[in-house]
């Protein structure tokens, strides 16, 4: 098997992450008193997404992301019509987790060269996830990058990128300044590996476990590829229903980039400990296995089948649960908040708990 295969040996680099944007962020802060009134930021950044004033006591949240090396895979298997699901999801749920509602996504695309069909595909997914999501595309952009974009086929290289909008009121913005000591810690499973993970997970598992992206997979009951490009499951009905119940809802966190470390993107400063994890979907064992690394650099790496996590107050569990299964997702408890400082997050069954940006062993 040979060294075990972490994150950073596929090329993403997480420590000095930090230190490496502090310039870029320096400057993006100072832009935060170019505006005065409407347009103000009034969010700091680290949330899953910032906040505008609008006046009147209404909100505008916006958020960016793009699909990252998802992208790679679908052009080894020339499938592209759900990599816009992807994109949308990547920001809607992040959206939600502020406590807004989705309006409007605009997305960026990059090419090699103008190819119609898969064009047309982009589109097709990224309506499919707006219709789902209830926003519309009001416009975006098209840019042809020849010298600049290589994908694994060429001719065929892309990006995508986008940037959601989404209203809130402004004395609803969910921030988790009220988590406290007892509320219970909720899990929305995910559709498999969502839109993170991926340079890893292809390293593990083209390069050295020696899969073809077509290559059926037993445990799996599909190809390898068509695995990772299932598309990340959207939360914007269940977020949305739960946000106009009467539940109690304290803080959300789309676990994306970093895993478990989103559930601590909350302001109170006490701890989670979750007692109970679903079990992953398998695609996650064969990438651990092929990679040879642990459950600590696994669970800050992917979601390991928790898409979004929601803390309630414990009385409001079961009726949480409720709302969203009735919209059509699985969910569990995971555990709850416990009054230990530090925003820690404890993994019970499997011994470990955060340090940092790692997860060690307790």
């Amino acid at each position: 098997m040979g060294q075990p295969l972490t994150y950073a040996d596929s090329g993403v680099i997480v420590d000095g992450e930090s230190e490496a944007m502090r310039g870029l962020l320096g400057w993006v802060k100072q832009s935060f008193a170019l505006r005065q009134g409407i347009g103000k930021p009034l969010l700091g950044l680290g949330h899953f997404a910032n906040v505008l004033d609008l006046g009147g006591g209404k909100g505008l949240a916006v958020c960016g992301d793009g699909v990252g090396t998802k992208i790679l895979v679908a052009e080894m298997l020339e499938k592209y019509d759900t990599i816009g699901i992807d994109c949308v999801a990547m920001n809607v749920n992040d959206l939600v987790c502020v406590g807004a509602e989705p309006i409007a996504f605009l997305n960026y695309i990059a090419v090699q060269t103008l190819d119609p069909e898969l064009l047309e595909q982009l589109g097709k997914g990224l309506y499919a996830a707006c219709a789902e999501s209830g926003v519309t595309i009001p416009g975006g952009e098209t840019a042809q990058l020849r010298e600049m974009i290589a994908g694994v086929r060429e001719g065929h290289g892309f990006d995508l990128v986008g940037t959601a909008l989404g209203t809130v009121d402004l004395d609803k913005v969910l921030l988790g300044a009220e988590v406290s000591p007892g509320d219970a810690v909720l899990g929305l499973a995910s559709s498999g590996i969502h839109s993170n993970g991926l340079s890893l997970a292809r390293k593990a598992l083209f390069d050295r476990a020696g899969l073809r992206p077509d290559e059926r997979v037993a445990e799996l009951g599909r190809s390898v590829g068509e695995e990772l490009l299932e598309p990340t499951r959207l939360y914007v009905r269940p977020a949305l229903a739960l946000l106009h119940s009467d539940v109690d809802v304290k803080a959300m966190a789309h676990v994306t980039g970093g895993g478990v470390l989103n559930m601590r993107r909350y302001q109170s400063q006490f701890s989670l400990s979750l007692d109970w994890l679903p079990e992953p979907p398998k695609v996650f064992g064969l990438i651990q296995q092929a990679a040879g690394i642990g459950d600590e650099e696994m669970y800050v790496t992917f979601n390991m089948g928790v898409g979004l996590t929601v803390i309630v107050e414990s009385a409001d569990l079961d009726k949480a649960l409720r709302v969203i299964r009735e919209n059509g997702h699985e969910a569990w408890k995971l555990g709850e908040v416990v009054a230990e400082p530090g925003r820690q997050v404890r993994l019970k069954s499997k011994g470990l708990i955060t340090d940092g940006e790692r997860l060690v062993a307790e």
